[in-house]
């Protein structure tokens, strides 16, 4: 399975969220604990652009320094191009590919650790400004995939990901998804 795929048809969506965002909005609360909005955008642009830089040289040396600028959409705008271009080249599947303190990887699981971040972040700007999101059912199937073999141990020592919570056994993928990541969908 192609993530970079998954990934073009996903983040459009999170393109119209982040685009119906006001200034006012920046300083609102978001569901990961502690961010405000501007603080989930500038996490964003700064994996995007980290994604984008390991994609293309291996490694990349700062994950934490995106900047929204004066026109956050812009600057987010920025970063989801310049993370596209960098996965166009078919090669970039076979590098190895360095994901911020998480290891070095192939090329098709760094891809698919951009997808889950791109999943789980929309959600958050969806549920920030109030805005519905429905994102491609194949792009949270593969996200879920891979959140699955995420350790509940150990999530706090880093700070990636909070503790999975419990959701209903009927829950949608994306409520156990997003569960499985430490959202509180309810």
């Amino acid at each position: 399975m192609d993530f970079r795929e998954l990934d073009r048809r996903t983040l459009p969506l999170l393109d119209k969220i982040v685009a119906a965002a006001t200034p006012a909005d920046l300083a609102l609360p978001t569901p990961c604990a502690g961010w405000t909005l501007a603080d989930l955008l500038r996490h964003q642009v700064s994996e995007n652009h980290a994604f984008a830089t390991a994609a293309r040289e291996g490694s990349a040396p700062d994950w934490h320094g995106g900047d929204l600028g004066a026109d956050p959409y812009a600057a987010y705008r920025a970063s989801v191009d310049d993370y596209l271009d960098a996965v166009a080249d078919d090669a970039v599947l076979d590098r190895q590919i360095a994901v911020n303190t998480f290891g070095t990887f192939p090329g098709t699981i760094a891809t698919q650790m951009h997808l889950v971040d791109t999943v789980a972040h929309g959600w958050d700007l969806a549920r920030t400004l109030g805005l519905p999101y429905e994102p491609d059912a194949e792009a949270v199937h593969a996200a879920m995939r891979l959140a699955e073999l995420i350790p509940d141990e150990g999530r706090e020592k880093n700070g990636s990901f909070a503790p999975s919570v419990d959701v209903p056994a009927d829950a949608s993928e994306l409520d156990r998804f997003l569960a499985r990541l430490g959202r509180r969908v309810s």
